[in-house]
């Protein structure tokens, strides 16, 4: 029987693995399908606390994953292939192995939606970016594009005419999904070009390790044609990593976890930290703020029903 198992190995994840292993609770993380989250994908992150010349993302997972265990953090690779929360003890599964525990703590983050090309992926974090806050900065003065045409890409591309010299947005219709107050403040800035009814087929260059520019096809003619460029940002959306927990806990209508006073979840027991329920930020530094929360508020929970046991 576990007091707190953690299901996610990112920012949220860790720093819940960190608060409750030093509260003696003697947590179980499990690192999932993606393991270290988004910041795995990132090169660079200087947004960070703590670190003035910045850190390299797998870096940043690396010292967290140390401190987690460091204080006594259980890792277990693999990823859950069922959850049961009808009752409690909850049940993790993972194959045939069945785990019980008297809380769990859901960090299994958010994957951002790609375009699927190999080159896409092989370039991810050396000018393919899925995150406008996280990377703009390095743009400063260069051209880029941002493929997309909702919310996503109209905030992105927003976000991006503050470094880069222009934003080219890319749409494969001839017209914008976004809010038409998002629409009508991306008209107006000068920075922002349109190429409508267009599909990025590949990017380049990944024999020179960085992006030198993107293949287009015009869905309505299928003319192919190269545009340079020094960044990608795919805005196309996130999708929370939650199917396992449908029809047991309440989500939006994004399937996002809703929680509320604090972490807590529609399930006595079961917190939500990160990306998995923040549709908003989905920055490292909130994602690991809100695991410090559920932390603490599982820690809280066990107290009150005086089955904190300590292991």
């Amino acid at each position: 029987m576990r007091n707190a198992v953690i299901i996610g190995s990112g920012c949220a994840g860790l720093t819940a693995a960190i608060y409750t292993a030093r509260a003696n609770l003697s947590p179980l993380l499990i690192r999932g399908h993606e393991a270290g989250g988004q910041l795995s994908l990132t090169t660079l992150v200087e947004n960070y606390p703590g670190f003035p010349k910045g850190v390299q993302g797998p870096e940043l997972i690396d010292m967290m994953q140390k401190q987690a265990a460091e204080f006594g953090t259980e890792f277990l690779e693999g990823n859950v292939t069922r959850v049961d929360l009808s009752q409690r003890p909850f049940v993790v599964g993972m194959g045939s192995e069945n785990i019980e525990t008297r809380t769990l703590i859901i960090a299994s983050g958010a994957s951002a939606k790609m375009l699927g090309l190999e080159s896409e992926r092989k370039l991810l974090g050396h000018g393919v970016s899925t995150c406008a806050t996280c990377d703009g900065f390095f743009f400063r003065g260069k051209p880029i594009v941002v493929v997309g045409g909702g919310d996503t890409a109209a905030e992105e591309s927003l976000f991006l005419t503050r470094f880069a010299s222009e934003v080219a947005v890319i749409h494969r219709r001839d017209q914008l999904r976004a809010s038409k107050i998002m629409q009508d403040r991306m008209r107006r800035n000068e920075k922002i070009k349109f190429i409508w009814n267009s599909t990025v087929t590949d990017v380049l260059d990944v024999d020179q390790g960085y992006v030198t520019g993107i293949k287009l096809k015009n869905v309505q003619t299928g003319e192919e044609r190269l545009r340079p460029t020094e960044g990608v940002f795919i805005g196309i959306g996130h999708s929370p990593n939650t199917d396992l927990f449908k029809g047991q806990i309440e989500m939006d209508e994004l399937g996002y976890l809703k929680t509320h006073q604090g972490s807590r979840t529609s399930v006595a027991g079961v917190f939500a930290a990160g990306d998995v329920q923040d549709r908003v930020y989905r920055q490292a530094i909130t994602a690991a703020g809100s695991g410090c929360m559920a932390a603490i508020d599982a820690e809280r929970f066990l107290e009150s029903e005086g089955t904190g046991d300590r292991v």
